[in-house]
């Protein structure tokens, strides 16, 4: 393993730009990143501000976030609320744009191939939006069609995903506004799969589902990595589900990484390092002095649940 620092010793070193405080070894990586293949996802030295009133100094959402992530592989981000989650993964999606630094998909530069990303890439987020009045059929039709997929093979694939997701085909004509918090979001995340994306970008996506929809949703993101070699980029409150589906996490603190690693590596770290029990909660608290739970104090442009 390699050595760890002290938080304080992390913050002075995260002013370098570079990765920050790696607990893991090459041998925790897969094969080809170890050969040097080219990853599903690349960040580098990503900066992101926001503009919160002419008197005011721009808040800093993301602060030179370099991160890696392998084809077939869950990597999951934690972080308080106001952290930079979010952010990021709106970064990686192309929602919002880049102050500096670069992220590629496969390869492909997210401004200069704009479209290129688009066809390789999806998100779910907790608000997903939907037409309400209409079916999640016809919610999944219309975006299917955005795609370029044809009707009837949309329909015979929403019918096949939200099954795998326990939504019965009876229930697919019911409007969306008659449907419960949890199987909306399951409707959202049917909708991202629709189009078999090789990079699926998951916000908090069990966030309110109940134990048996989480169960469900978390089953099923693990079959699309086996069953389809997707690449998966998790954000999530739960530590449960981050040791169950990520092989590798990233812990974000006001917009910078504190820590990166296994979820074995960071447990093991923080035992070695802090003489704390080894959890990914103690791991968490170590390296950013908070819980999950605890807004940061400047999350002034509300871009992070």
């Amino acid at each position: 393993m390699t050595a760890v620092e002290t938080p304080q010793q992390n913050t002075i070193e995260r002013t370098i730009p570079r990765r920050a405080l790696d607990l893991g070894t090459a041998e925790d990586r897969p094969a080809e990143t170890r050969a040097g293949g080219i990853p599903a996802l690349l960040v580098e030295d990503a900066m992101k501000r926001f503009l919160v009133g002419r008197t005011r100094k721009p808040v800093v959402a993301i602060d030179r976030v370099s991160l890696r992530v392998e084809r077939g592989e869950i990597h999951g981000v934690l972080g308080a609320n106001g952290s930079g989650k979010s952010t990021l993964i709106r970064l990686i999606s192309g929602l919002l744009t880049l102050d500096s630094g670069r992220v590629e998909v496969f390869g492909h530069d997210i401004e200069r191939e704009e479209m290129a990303v688009k066809r390789l890439i999806n998100r779910v987020s907790v608000d997903a939006a939907f037409f309400k009045k209409l079916s999640p059929m016809e919610n999944l039709v219309f975006a299917a069609r955005l795609y370029g997929l044809h009707t009837a093979d949309a329909k015979r694939e929403t019918v096949r995903i939200l099954g795998r997701l326990g939504i019965a085909e009876k229930r697919v004509g019911r409007p969306i506004e008659q449907m419960s918090r949890g199987m909306q979001q399951k409707v959202a995340i049917a909708r991202a799969l629709l189009t078999s994306p090789s990079l699926l970008l998951l916000d908090e996506p069990t966030t309110g589902l109940d134990p048996r929809s989480r169960l469900d949703v978390q089953t099923f993101i693990e079959d699309i990595r086996d069953e389809h070699q997707a690449t998966v980029v998790l954000t999530t409150h739960d530590l449960v589900e981050a040791e169950r589906l990520c092989g590798r996490i990233t812990i974000l603190d006001g917009g910078r990484i504190a820590a990166e690693g296994t979820p074995a590596g960071l447990r093991a770290a923080v035992a070695e390092r802090f003489g704390a029990e080894p959890t990914l909660e103690a791991a968490f608290m170590a390296w950013t002095g908070r819980s999950l739970d605890e807004d940061t104090e400047d999350d002034e442009t509300d871009e992070d649940e």
